[in-house]
């Protein structure tokens, strides 16, 4: 079946709330599924604060210095009213607007977006937060163009842009649906894809370009076994690759022969995130086969989004399982890539809208390509949507739980302080422990409290 005929076929059933789904997952769906209501939204407000960095956070070539908070409220007809956070990572969505402009602006611009699209939404009726989303995305996406002066704005910047007035959306839906599980929140055609209740998460941390190596073994001492390291390092192809090259080898050098129990073969694996720095395959080759010369390459489990966007070449060859990351804007963009070879796809559902992660995470599934959750640098809040997604994911080849990068705690300033904020940051399913998050019975009938409000985030949208 060609791309244009499945993608289409896919639009079909998914209407008919059938897609993928065999006969014992579709009962056990209709048992726990009941007629939805529609959604309105009567009113809308928005808010923002900046959280300053530890140190400059440095990818793509580029060094962040601090991150906005921003959240969204939507109204509905009985008078509810609920807020959806969101982060901005204007750095993340788009490298050449960060580049463009001054942190501020960059951030504003995001803001700007998602006021628009909460102004777009105002009055509107939604048979869901996916419809809501889907009904307004491309608009949105012009608008940016047009007010970014990019033509080539991609469409990761207003999806970023949209995941406080998604949050909010689906919040508002279960509340005027009586909805208090994330279980029941999910629509039929995408339950397939999230139908786990794992037991233990993987907690993964993130060493930039500036993590000292001694960093990364004290997290290994601290029980972390899954850890993600940038590389792409700043500079020409070449300096970049030389540059990569000597930080594989000094992290192999310290922690290769350390062991843990999570994964098959007893070996720590590697996660390397490149977003989009290697230019050419043939680059990367280079660095792949350095990593065999030095005894690194079996433990290599994921290199994540190696090349820009536009350079669509097969990549199956490569030996190494590729994962695909801001490229996989949407459901049909991550088909694309995993039609490119690609053998995973990072779902950021703090990042691209819970909509579009549920219908990304759907086709992956339907062609066995295993998901996990990366991080945003996101809030605690933030934290416990991104898990809800990646508690239920399919065992990640080789470890058998799921996966969930959060690296919040090593970045912001005020982290302790922004615990506070979450009303179960002190539930023990919020915290890492030995390099897992453990999820019970009581994390499951939670939800993970992100039905549960902030009375900070809340503050901002008091009526008087």
């Amino acid at each position: 079946m060609n791309r244009r005929n499945f993608i289409k076929n896919t639009a079909t059933f998914a209407a008919l709330g059938t897609i993928g789904i065999d006969q014992a997952a579709c009962t056990a769906s209709t048992a726990r599924s009941k007629a939805m209501k529609p959604f309105r939204v009567t009113a809308t407000g928005s808010n923002f604060e900046r959280e300053p960095l530890i140190r400059p956070f440095g990818f793509k070539g580029g060094y962040m210095k601090e991150i906005w908070q921003t959240a969204a409220m939507l109204q509905g007809d009985s008078g509810t009213q609920k807020a959806g956070i969101c982060t901005h990572n204007v750095l993340w969505s788009d490298a050449e607007v960060f580049a463009a402009h001054s942190e501020a602006a960059g951030n504003a611009i995001m803001f700007a977006m998602a006021e628009r699209g909460l102004q777009m939404v105002k009055g509107q009726s939604f048979e869901s937060p996916i419809h809501m989303v889907d009904s307004i995305m491309d608009e949105l996406w012009r608008y940016g163009q047009k007010i970014t002066d990019n033509p080539h704005l991609r469409k990761t910047f207003a999806l970023n842009a949209l995941v406080g007035v998604d949050n909010a959306a689906w919040l508002l839906y279960a509340a005027e649906n009586g909805i208090t599980n994330f279980d029941d929140l999910i629509p039929p055609a995408y339950r397939p894809a999230l139908s786990h209740h794992h037991k233990t998460v993987a907690s993964i941390p993130l060493m930039a370009y500036n993590i000292p190596i001694n960093e990364i073994v004290k997290a290994v001492a601290d029980g972390y076994f899954f850890m993600k390291i940038k590389i792409g390092q700043p500079g020409t192809q070449e300096e970049m690759l030389q540059k990569d090259m000597d930080r594989l080898t000094a992290i192999h050098q310290a922690i290769g022969n350390r062991t843990t129990t999570h994964s098959k073969n007893g070996k720590l694996p590697y996660y390397f995130d490149a977003n989009g720095r290697y230019e050419k395959k043939e680059t990367l080759q280079r660095l792949i086969d350095h990593a065999r010369k030095i005894g690194a390459f079996d433990q290599i489990a994921l290199i994540e989004e190696p090349f820009p966007e536009e350079l669509e070449v097969d990549v199956s060859d490569l030996g190494v399982r590729l994962a695909a990351d801001e490229s996989a804007h949407t459901d049909a963009d991550a088909l694309k890539r995993i039609q490119m070879g690609y053998k995973a796809i990072a779902l950021k559902a703090i990042a691209k809208t819970m909509s579009m992660t549920m219908k990304i995470a759907q086709v992956a599934h339907e062609h066995n390509v295993p998901c996990f959750c990366a991080d945003l640098t996101v809030n605690p809040i933030l934290v416990e949507w991104n898990k809800n997604v990646a508690a239920r994911l399919s065992p990640f080849p080789g470890l058998g739980a799921g996966l969930l990068e959060t690296n919040g705690h090593q970045n912001y300033t005020n982290w302790d302080r922004m615990l506070t904020y979450n009303p179960t940051s002190g539930a023990s399913w919020a915290k890492t422990v030995q390099g897992v998050f453990s999820l019970d019975k009581d994390y499951y009938d939670r939800s993970g409290g992100i039905f549960e409000p902030s009375e900070h985030y809340e503050e901002w949208f008091k009526r008087s």
